[in-house]
């Protein structure tokens, strides 16, 4: 029966062909009637020299379309996130080889396991990455969070589809599948038509052949540039879910219903990431500033705690980590903690350490008529060193106050501002202003951080200087960097209480589910 129903599809296949022959038979006519018209004339040759010509240009314009799609699909086409920890940027940069390096004549559209396997490649990828010495990385995840990546990037291609491809949205697979049995009779049918061609007339026969090959080539380059950008968007998107999970920022979501938003993953992590204060910690030596620095910091803006201001002494004022709740327009909500003094605190001090574990934002202070700086370096260091065993988190962007800079020689001299890009002149002013430029690339070099990290700031009772303005804009224009590493230390936090909200809801149902156990016996008994 299948059989039968089978011929009788093919034979009125071949009715249709033989009757858009019939109707296409008058127009082909024209075109050998068309050239044997023009030789006639005595005008074939300026006809084939106008078809060379403007062949040539098709070909031109075809080369300059096709590098400028690509340069539009590389520059559209979405870079890194920037909220990534940095273990993710390594990963990132693998992700883009494999695309990169995609041939599209490897990876038919048509065929489902092809598009598995290059996903499969995707993840192995990014898994090998994030664990190298696994036997088997790509099996490193649960199998709710594979589900999720596949759910994931299926929608953001979609949403990719149906935004730069036309009709995409119209045209369904049985067409496609339709479009292309047509056109392997139609294919048969042209080729008969190109044979008869040759002998009837040779050199119209030529002509159609350059013809055809010129729009074939250019169609077949379109064809295979939206292929190969299909492919490559297909690895990027799983890419960039692989390194969600991995690098450990994909989390379950409760709600099956999911924003379609482009930027889905990052839309919901913020949105699930603890509303939390900025984290700014004030560290330094003894009598470096560090409470005159947060009492100006507070002047500022407004300052809310037990006691609203840092207390100031000539002894150090603080003996513990203490919080101060900052607000300013410009700023994120933050907490600013004044710290002891670090030459008088143990290194394995287990509050200071908690709360460098736990910044987003480090102002270190220094005092600009100090030298002793070995216990800054060494602080320093160590913090870095912290981060770096922590690939999951972003390091705080570190900004060093150049405090007590009245104090450089000459003494007697303090007569703001000190313009330091114009250090010229004999007189004690552009001597301070010199003073302070070497003061200034000492500390640079000695705490091993840019020179544009490092701001001179007065906190001496009237004589306040650069506080409110260079300062204040260095902190605004590191509020950014501070953002993204709160972001990931929101994100951890958040993932351990998610685990264990995870674990007590399916301990939860499988009590449950053991419970029901004995009554579904009876029932079917």
């Amino acid at each position: 029966m299948s059989r039968s129903r089978g011929s009788l599809w093919r034979r009125l296949d071949r009715g249709r062909l033989l009757a858009m022959a019939l109707w296409a038979l008058p127009a082909l006519s024209l075109l050998p009637l068309g050239v044997l018209w023009l030789w006639q004339q005595q005008v074939l040759v300026f006809w084939l020299a106008a078809t060379a010509g403007t062949g040539l240009l098709a070909w031109g314009l075809d080369r300059w379309l096709t590098a400028r799609s690509r340069r539009l699909i590389g520059h559209a086409a979405d870079g890194p996130d920037p909220d990534w920890p940095p273990s993710a940027d390594a990963a990132w940069q693998q992700v883009e080889a494999l695309a990169a390096g995609i041939d599209p004549a490897e990876w038919p559209l048509d065929d489902a396991n092809r598009w598995l396997e290059l996903g499969r490649r995707t993840l192995e990828t990014v898994a090998r990455h994030y664990h190298p010495r696994a036997e088997q990385p790509l099996w490193e995840l649960t199998v709710p969070h594979l589900l999720l990546i596949i759910e994931r990037a299926s929608r953001k291609l979609g949403h990719t589809v149906v935004a730069h491809v036309p009709f995409s949205h119209q045209l369904t697979i049985g067409r496609v599948l339709a479009l292309n049995r047509w056109r392997t009779l139609a294919g048969r049918a042209w080729n008969l038509y190109r044979a008869g061609r040759l002998v009837v007339n040779p050199a119209n026969a030529v002509l159609g052949e350059v013809w055809t090959a010129l729009r074939d080539r250019a169609f077949g380059n379109a064809q295979q540039e939206l292929q190969g950008w299909l492919l490559r968007e297909y690895v990027l998107e799983t890419g960039r879910y692989a390194i969600e999970l991995y690098s450990g920022r994909l989390r379950l979501d409760e709600s099956p219903d999911l924003p379609s938003a482009p930027d889905l993953v990052v839309t919901e992590q913020r949105a699930q990431a603890p509303v939390e204060p900025l984290r700014i910690l004030v560290l330094g030596q003894t009598n470096a500033g560090k409470s005159s620095l947060v009492n100006a910091l507070f002047d500022l803006g407004e300052a809310a705690a037990d006691g609203a201001h840092a207390l100031v002494d000539a002894l150090p004022a603080t003996g513990a980590v203490t919080p101060y709740r900052l607000t300013r327009a410009g700023l994120t909500a933050a907490l600013v903690f004044d710290t002891p003094g670090l030459d008088g605190l143990d290194v394995d001090d287990e509050g200071l350490n908690e709360a460098i574990a736990s910044a987003d934002l480090v102002l270190w202070t220094v005092a600009a008529h100090r030298a002793d700086r070995a216990v800054d370096r060494e602080r320093l260091d160590a913090l870095r060193h912290a981060f770096s065993l922590r690939p999951e988190r972003r390091p705080p962007p570190v900004l060093v106050p150049l405090t007590h800079i009245d104090r450089l020689r000459p003494f007697a001299e303090w007569a703001p501002p000190y313009d330091l890009a114009h250090p010229d002149g004999e007189d004690a002013h552009a001597a301070k202003t010199r003073n302070l430029l070497t003061a200034l690339a000492a500390v640079a070099h000695d705490l091993a951080v840019p020179p544009a990290d490092v701001v001179p700031v007065c906190l001496a009772p009237g004589r306040l200087y650069n506080v409110a303005d260079t300062l204040w804009s260095a902190i605004l224009a590191r509020q950014t960097d501070a953002d993204r590493a709160r972001s990931l230390r929101c994100l951890a936090s958040g993932r351990r209480a998610e685990d264990w909200k995870l674990l007590r809801r399916q301990l939860g149902n499988a009590g449950r589910y053991l419970a029901s156990l004995p009554e579904r016996w009876l029932k079917k008994d």
